[in-house]
């Protein structure tokens, strides 16, 4: 299922991540498919309120929990560069499908082992 929001699908999610050699580029990948299915999940269920949201997020985060280990296989792990930048971005798809500014990140991610 393509995404229909436009600011979503402009957007190159983890790119700071990319730029920098300690995280390989097959991981961030993964990563990045990860953002994109949840978005996917946020256009066909619509979540009506923050709770609802909450529970995409936190099953995307789930899968970044699961993910940290394919980092360490290759030598590197989601460490606090990585950890700001995928919170930005679950920051930024909440915004973008309408949800405030004022939003809290860590309740969002707050599965998250990272």
């Amino acid at each position: 299922m393509p995404i229909t929001n436009r600011q979503v699908a402009e957007r190159a999610f983890l790119r700071p991540l990319y730029e920098d050699p300690y995280f390989p580029g097959h991981v961030l990948d993964k990563g990045v498919a990860i953002l994109k299915r949840l978005c996917e999940r946020i256009e066909a269920e619509k979540p009506s309120d923050l709770a609802a949201l909450c529970v995409l997020t936190l099953a995307a985060t789930e899968e970044f929990n699961r993910l940290g280990a394919e980092f360490e296989a290759a030598g590197s792990e989601i460490e606090t560069v990585a950890r700001e930048e995928i919170a930005e971005d679950f920051w930024f798809i909440a915004t973008a499908y309408g949800f405030p500014d004022d939003v809290d990140v860590e309740e969002l991610i707050a599965s998250r082992d990272w």
